[in-house]
């Protein structure tokens, strides 16, 4: 693995030297969009808006539109923004692991210890397994400033990039529906739950999708037409609530003996 960021964490008057590294790929199958007349690739060019000539990466610059006119930033404007953060992940206070929300957590990146920040490295983490808390934490990264959760991956420390606040939207702007639902119905619902509660294992789960486009793409190129299948869900009706959640406790239990 190659480091995407070097720095420090700081917690209190401790400074513990890391270098960030991704702790996710994509697997997503690599597509290259072509012409369907001749299967040539699709090329994207940087153009000059003005000119209609394309522009070298050497050649371009960032810029914040001010009325008219832009303003252009260079590398060391971004560094000065916050030189600090630009070098350090802060931790600024600690919070239970129970506290945040799923929808706020966007990338998780794993950290490693660079020469001399060894056992600093290992305080953090004995610690932080210890009182299972995590240290939430803000960093420069890219440009841009991140809001954190420093936690533990097995024996690895792991930053979680999560979102801000107003980065969240409202979902009081979704229309939800307000029928009513009987005791009865939750109950059985809270049944079906427990029957299906298990130790989260990781390993379970594979990206299916993934490998069934893979055997597409395979046949495909030997020749041979992929198979369709089809697969229709209906909503279930508010009269067969009862019937469905009774079958599926059923199938449930059918499975387990």
């Amino acid at each position: 693995m190659r480091s995407i960021w070097n720095g420090s964490i700081q917690f209190g008057l401790v400074s513990i030297p890391v270098k960030l590294y991704s702790g996710s790929e994509d697997r997503k199958i690599d597509l290259d969009m072509l012409d369907k007349h001749d299967n040539a690739r699709i090329r994207y060019k940087r153009v000059n808006e003005d000119t209609g000539k394309e522009v070298e990466w050497d050649d371009i610059v960032k810029g914040f539109k001010q009325g008219e006119k832009y303003v252009v930033l260079e590398d060391e404007d971004f560094e000065n923004a916050n030189m600090k953060k630009s070098k350090t992940i802060d931790i600024e206070e600690f919070i239970e692991e129970n506290e945040v929300a799923d929808v706020l957590f966007k990338k998780p990146y794993f950290l490693e210890p660079q020469k001399e920040g060894g056992k600093s490295y290992n305080l953090l983490r004995e610690a932080l397994k210890k009182t299972k808390k995590l240290g939430v934490a803000t960093f420069v990264m890219r440009q841009k400033e991140h809001l954190s959760l420093v936690g533990l991956y097995k024996d690895a420390l792991v930053l979680h990039v999560i979102r801000f606040s107003d980065e969240i939207r409202d979902p009081g702007e979704l229309k939800l529906p307000d029928t009513k639902v009987t005791k009865k119905e939750v109950d059985m619902a809270i049944s079906l739950i427990e029957q299906y509660t298990t130790n989260f294992k990781l390993e379970k789960f594979k990206d299916v999708y993934n490998d069934q486009l893979m055997k597409i793409i395979n046949s495909k190129s030997a020749g041979k037409k992929a198979k369709a299948s089809k697969y229709e869900s209906k909503p279930t009706a508010a009269s067969d609530l009862m019937a469905q959640l009774k079958a599926s406790l059923e199938k449930k239990k059918t499975k387990a003996s």
